[in-house]
């Protein structure tokens, strides 16, 4: 798969006593793959960091696409899942009292987590996308790609329920 941009884009940044490492790279592939950590433990289930990751990345990347002309005034946001499309993406906190979820601890559960990843990406990938005009078309162009096959997708999907309703009618043939 052809990777975009070429080396992964690597921020780190330390707030309010939490260090946040992120590593983001875009490929032509179509499948989402995001690794969470919180202190060197791997957060399989996500949690807070990995939640507060998708809604900060899904935010700027409308802004942007709006800014680029991407996404016109009519038309709808794009959705989480179009934007991280060929995504791989590695959220690493380090936190001083990690509260990890459920039984097996495989999610983190301390809610100022959110807001740090989430003002994290808003300023250091905002300011790579700001830079590289290139690279944040690309992605848009991408998004806006998943966006209408989602589209499509649903359309068919509406139809072929609507043929069925159709042909299920309880008059006699003749």
């Amino acid at each position: 798969k052809e990777t975009y941009p070429r080396e992964p884009i690597f921020i780190e940044k330390e707030l309010q006593g939490c260090n946040v490492e992120i590593s983001i790279q875009y490929n032509t592939g179509f499948t989402e793959t995001i690794y969470s950590f919180a202190n060197n433990i791997r957060t399989q289930e996500g949690g807070t960091h990995e939640s507060g990751f998708k809604s900060a990345l899904t935010r700027l990347i409308n802004e942007h696409a709006r800014k680029l002309g991407v996404l016109k005034d009519n038309m709808e946001n794009f959705q989480g899942e179009d934007i991280r499309e060929g995504l791989t993406g590695i959220i690493s906190v380090k936190l001083l009292n990690p509260q990890f979820e459920g039984q097996t601890k495989t999610r983190l559960g301390n809610a100022e987590i959110r807001g740090i990843v989430e003002s994290v990406i808003s300023e250091e990938f905002g300011a790579f996308l700001e830079q590289n005009p290139s690279i944040a078309r690309k992605i848009c162009e991408k998004s806006l790609r998943a966006f209408r096959a989602r589209d499509a997708a649903r359309k068919a999907r509406e139809l072929t329920r609507r043929k069925n309703a159709l042909e299920i009618s309880n008059l006699p043939g003749k």
